[in-house]
């Protein structure tokens, strides 16, 4: 299975690209092919609503987000790995999800598998309803087949989430597939 992992923390080795190496891991042992985006380290802009692209592409904008839809289009299963920021996802997969417009009609026509892998400082899950929310309505809108998400509460640092068993299950879950 080709897997795409597009993780959006702006800190490169923080608490949620410890979960994505994790399942990568997994899902290499397991014999899978994995291509890795650190949407917070490329030049992404926003999607400017244009509607130029009339949802079939190509984007009018020409930067890094090409490499990443064209991984997309070619992948079995996508995985985002994300920080809780403010209730949500970070700003850097935002605009990652949200340039997908260009090609929602390819994407969502392939019924690819999807993965989250998630982390936030607080330690209660009430804090990820909001993401939990917003992944669930984009697995729905884009007919991805959801094999799993992971919720890593009280993952304040590295170090702390070592303790945790958030990495195994990360690990174990790339390793299922």
């Amino acid at each position: 299975m080709k897997i795409v992992v597009i993780t959006g923390s702006p800190h490169r080795h923080g608490t949620s690209a410890l979960l994505a190496d994790e399942f990568i891991r997994g899902a290499e042992e397991a014999g899978h092919s994995v291509t890795s985006f650190d949407a917070a380290f490329m030049k992404i802009g926003a999607c400017l609503g244009c509607d130029k692209c009339m949802m079939s592409g190509p984007c009018c904008q020409k930067d890094d987000m090409e490499q990443i839809i064209n991984a997309i289009l070619q992948t079995d299963m996508i995985v985002f790995a994300t920080p809780l920021y403010y209730y949500g996802m970070s700003t850097q997969l935002k605009a990652v999800i949200d340039r997908f417009y260009s090609k929602n009609e390819q994407i969502q026509s392939k019924h690819m598998d999807s993965v989250l892998l998630s982390t936030c400082w607080n330690s209660d899950m009430p804090s990820m309803r909001g993401l939990k929310l917003h992944y669930e309505i984009l697995v729905e809108y884009l007919n991805l087949n959801d094999k799993g998400a992971i919720y890593g509460l009280g993952c304040r640092t590295v170090p702390m989430m070592k303790y945790t068993d958030y990495p195994q299950q990360a690990h174990k879950l790339g390793r299922s597939l």
